[in-house]
């Protein structure tokens, strides 16, 4: 979070199945009763039946109305899904499904829950995922690969460890900008299973809405896989004049790049195709199947650096209208770039269209508050925190005092 029916997998569907005492310096204005009052809950607080129970607990407490709550992180299932391996932290709770347990004590208080799914984003660099029927396992061929590694890795046998070790080792070398390992946006096998991961989603849980996270690419040396050169080549050679094409006949095996440093722009263009595509596709099959979901997705505050390097193109989707809202990421203490940021989501789509994503970790009880009235002042139809995880274990603005109890005194009176 700072800064998906199954061929492709081949398994079987048995195995998916299984918060100083001075007032604030700016308190939040009375807010609108329809106002979305949000927390991103990391995965951790749900692996736990007493913990996900204390949260949902608090959260109302609290005065918050909508919990998005993280259900697939890392290519795995904080529920029963039939696509997807359990995480480690599930391991001998077989009767326990974490986001139906979470959706009943949720709605029993009154609040709204929303799915929150990591996209393309399947491992962590460090940990390598135990279960061999992980994604990465089973299909390490459809996995974004950076530039550096291109030449390498383009004949390379994915069934090869060392593809995949070279992967994680390229993740863990740049972590700074990676989060991990991720999948290839343009696979269409990709696509695919993401879709249905959001489908099972949908079809089988009470939800109240689904969120997007890390729907993009993780840098812009991403992704420099076969798969995706190929399928750029067959989308690119078509729109070419004869003679151009003829320039690079019989060169593309020599150099599997030629065309994507040939054609940089349309490179990039093909990229933002394919975030594009998805969210496009999801949005769509979800309304489908059950209108009243809300399909959000966070996103990078910097909306430019979301186009240009992440090819996260989210102004396209409010304007589109394949998205019903955003939650910039504008995760600072400072809450002049905070204001620039909301303000950029608000006049591209409307506030009703606009969560604002507030980095809590970032701020003091002080900020936060600061920044919630912020967001109203500027139109947005809610905030949404992160992340109760941090605010849980942390104090407010006196000794004793919860950070999320301090938020509601100052902001949610």
């Amino acid at each position: 979070m700072r800064t998906r029916r199954g061929a492709i997998l081949g398994v079987g569907a048995g195995l998916w199945v299984l918060a100083a005492c001075a007032p604030p310096r700016a308190a939040a204005p009375v807010p609108r009763t329809a106002e979305v009052r949000a927390l991103w809950v990391v995965r951790s607080t749900l692996a736990d039946p007493d913990s996900a129970r204390a949260m949902v607990r608090r959260a109302a407490e609290a005065g918050f109305n909508t919990l998005i709550v993280q259900v697939r992180g890392r290519g795995d299932a904080y529920y029963r899904s039939r696509w997807e391996p359990p995480p480690p932290a599930l391991t001998g709770r077989h009767h326990y499904d974490p986001l139906e347990r979470t959706i009943r004590e949720a709605h029993r208080r009154g609040l709204r829950v929303h799915a929150w799914i990591n996209t393309e984003l399947v491992a962590n660099a460090d940990t390598l995922p135990q279960d061999s029927a992980h994604f990465v396992y089973r299909r390490p061929d459809l996995l974004a690969v950076p530039r550096p590694l291109a030449h390498e890795l383009y004949g390379a046998d994915p069934r090869d460890p060392h593809y995949l070790q070279a992967l994680a080792e390229y993740a863990r070398a740049n972590r700074d900008h990676v989060e991990g390992l991720y999948t290839s946006p343009a696979a269409p096998e990709v696509k695919e299973h993401i879709y249905s991961v959001w489908i099972d989603l949908v079809e089988r849980y009470e939800l109240d809405g689904l969120h997007f996270d890390y729907v993009r690419y993780p840098a812009p040396d991403y992704d420099y896989s076969r798969v995706a050169l190929e399928r750029f080549r067959d989308w690119l050679v078509p729109t070419l004049p004869d003679s151009v094409r003829a320039r690079f006949e019989g060169v593309e095996p020599a150099d599997p790049l030629v065309y994507s440093d040939s054609f940089p722009n349309a490179w990039d263009r093909f990229r933002r195709l394919q975030i594009t595509e998805l969210v496009e596709r999801i949005y769509y099959g979800v309304k489908q199947r059950n209108p009243r979901l809300v399909v959000s997705a966070a996103v990078f505050g910097d909306a430019e650096n979301a186009y240009a390097s992440r090819f996260q193109d989210w102004r396209d989707w409010l304007r589109r209208g394949i998205l019903d809202v955003a939650c910039p990421m504008a995760y600072t203490d400072s809450t002049e770039l905070f204001r620039e940021r909301i303000r950029t989501a608000v006049e591209t789509a409307g506030g009703a269209r606009v969560w604002a994503g507030i980095g809590a970790y970032k701020n003091t009880v002080e900020g936060t508050v600061e920044q919630i009235g912020v967001a109203r002042g500027l139109g947005a139809a809610g905030v949404v925190l992160f992340s109760y995880d941090f605010m849980a274990r942390h104090e407010g603005m006196r000794p004793g005092e919860s950070y999320l109890l301090a938020v509601r005194d100052r902001a949610f009176p």
